[in-house]
């Protein structure tokens, strides 16, 4: 889609937090009304369907989205937004009682080439494991996650993510 196009979805995100939780019907009209100007098809409008649903309340209804979404291809119409749809439809399905399927979405994202989203990919991960039980998992992603950004300390708190996990002697 053209930068125009592009322009106007951030400029309808830029009002999300300004708005009161009872304009979320209007929020996600005006969402639609700039997904209606593409194809019917068009990844794109689908993942911003799924994230105004999302952002509302609504991740019962965000996840068919963001699912349809990704089968037609929003990974290669845009890396970056295909990415935020796997871990938002990561976070929707562990708020539906699916984490195990956040899981399976999520897990091989951290083998995938870095960029700015590896912390929420991490964080998102975390919850999903902690929902599952996992929670030594989900804090050693955390702590993991954290260490590159601490001061001081990155070394141990690399570590200590590591032994969280690593099999005891």
């Amino acid at each position: 889609m053209d930068q125009d196009w592009e322009d106007r979805v951030a400029a309808v995100w830029a009002t999300f937090e300004a708005r009161p939780e009872a304009d979320a019907d209007a929020f996600r009209a005006a969402v639609d009304a700039l997904a209606d100007e593409l194809p019917a098809d068009s990844p794109l409008g689908l993942f911003e369907r799924a994230c105004a649903w999302d952002s509302t309340g609504h991740s019962d209804r965000a996840v068919p989205l963001y699912r349809e979404a990704l089968a037609r291809g929003l990974g290669e119409v845009s890396p970056y937004k295909g990415r935020r749809a796997k871990i938002q439809l990561s976070s929707s399905l562990r708020n539906t009682g699916h984490p195990e399927e956040g899981v399976k979405l999520l897990s091989p994202e951290l083998l995938t080439p870095s960029d700015e989203l590896d912390d929420a990919v991490r964080a998102t991960l975390a919850l999903c494991l902690s929902s599952m039980g996992r929670d030594r998992e989900g804090l050693s992603l955390v702590l993991g996650a954290l260490a590159p950004h601490l001061p001081r300390y990155q070394r141990s708190m690399a570590a200590y993510a590591r032994a969280l996990v690593e099999p005891e002697d």
